[in-house]
């Protein structure tokens, strides 16, 4: 007679707990800015200078003083002599960026201008500062720049070059271990074209190395490991360097499911059965202040879990700030049917302003291919009924 799950925990309650029995990394390392987006800052950045470090024109046109402009119009211009130098009644040509010359503290548009021989026809009027970034106008020296925890982008980078700086010191990425088990199960590499009757090819793996490196982690692919007590043990064991462990199958209560098994005899299992579906046979642990998550066998409900454990263990892991995830808000085209108790992950598709549920097994991963996002029926709700306006999250 199979096993059955002890007790079924809410995901709410699932992940405090996952996440109260780890700790935050805290290493650091400094990288090139070539390669810093996605990272997140271990430091807060001061600036060491004002930019732009000089004044400098923000138009194309002749830097003048302000004062030799006075009542300047198209229909009554003042003239004012070129030269290489800004003086009483002089002019010099600059572009957009270049540093505004001694004595000048404006610059007339070319728009403004007409230029006869060494003479420029000024049409407008221009006050002290008009057309001219000051130094120190984007950032000033000693100005605080960004906080610790800053996740940066491409922007971001350009910005610290800005300041001079080459390298940025971010928090190290947490080292993932991904381990699929099952004795069904083949290596893409030693497959051939089909596998045999009876055999898949191991695609868990992939995908969950994947959104590892997606979430901010480095994935570490540990290899097959066949349905024995002993042979996950060990391969358990062998990842305890890594930061995070992760199990693909044997996370359910048949006779070849012993992954939960295996971390409660190596550490702490924290939960076994979760109210999400698909997705209820995940478990929770932590091996020598080293989280482990069991994720189901079944696709689609290893990729539940990832996204409700996984991805925020990473994120505390790596000290990676929360994001507000992109919502849509739109119609249902048909009903949504639910389990009252469970946390029901939905898969939609677009069709117009409207989205429209996927039928589909845990097992059937394309299912998820060929959605574009996913709906989260409460677990006190019995579904939705067509028409009514639903809350969409598109899948990554």
């Amino acid at each position: 007679m199979g096993r059955i799950f002890k007790e079924r925990t809410s995901v709410d309650e699932a992940l405090q707990l996952f996440l109260e029995s780890f700790s935050s990394l805290r290493r650091t390392e400094e990288v090139p800015l070539e390669t810093c987006a996605g990272r997140v800052l271990a430091e807060s950045v001061i600036s060491g200078r004002d930019v732009p470090h000089y004044r400098r024109a923000a138009m194309d046109g002749y830097a003048v003083r302000a004062s030799d402009t006075s009542g300047a119009s198209p229909a009554n211009p003042v003239f004012l002599q070129l030269s290489d130098c800004v003086e009483e009644g002089t002019s010099m040509w600059v572009h957009t960026g270049a540093a505004l010359p001694e004595g000048a503290d404006a610059v007339v548009m070319v728009e403004d201008t007409v230029t006869a021989g060494n003479m420029v026809e000024i049409r407008a009027q221009v006050h002290p500062g008009r057309n001219v970034g000051q130094a120190g106008e984007d950032i000033k020296k000693e100005d605080l720049v960004f906080e610790e925890g800053h996740l940066l982008r491409p922007c971001d980078a350009a910005v610290l070059a800005s300041l001079g700086l080459k390298r940025a010191k971010v928090f190290r990425k947490p080292v993932v271990a991904v381990i699929p088990t099952g004795d069904e199960l083949v290596s893409r590499e030693k497959a051939g074209e089909v596998p045999p009757v009876g055999m898949v090819l191991e695609t868990n793996g992939l995908m969950t190395a994947l959104y590892v490196e997606k979430w901010g982690g480095i994935s570490r692919y540990a290899g097959i490991v066949p349905d024995r007590p002993e042979s996950i043990k060990e391969a358990i064991e062998s990842n305890l360097d890594a930061d995070m462990i992760l199990l693909s199958g044997g996370t359910s209560v048949g006779k070849r499911d012993h992954a939960p098994e295996a971390v409660e005899s190596l550490g702490k299992l924290l939960v076994h059965g979760v109210g999400v579906s698909p997705g209820k046979p995940v478990a929770l642990g932590v091996i020598n202040e080293t989280p482990v998550v069991c994720l189901p066998g079944y696709p689609v409900a290893g990729l539940v879990a990832l996204y409700f454990f996984v991805r925020p263990g990473i994120r505390k892991l790596g000290s990676i700030p929360e994001m507000p995830e992109f919502v849509l808000r739109k119609q249902l085209a048909s009903k949504i049917s639910s389990k009252i108790g469970y946390v029901n992950f939905i898969r939609v598709v677009f069709e117009g302003n409207k989205v429209r549920p996927i039928t589909g097994k845990a097992g059937v991963l394309s299912s998820v291919a060929k959605a574009d996002g996913y709906v989260l029926v409460p677990e006190n709700i019995e579904g939705y009924e067509e028409g009514q306006e639903v809350d969409v999250f598109l899948i990554e």
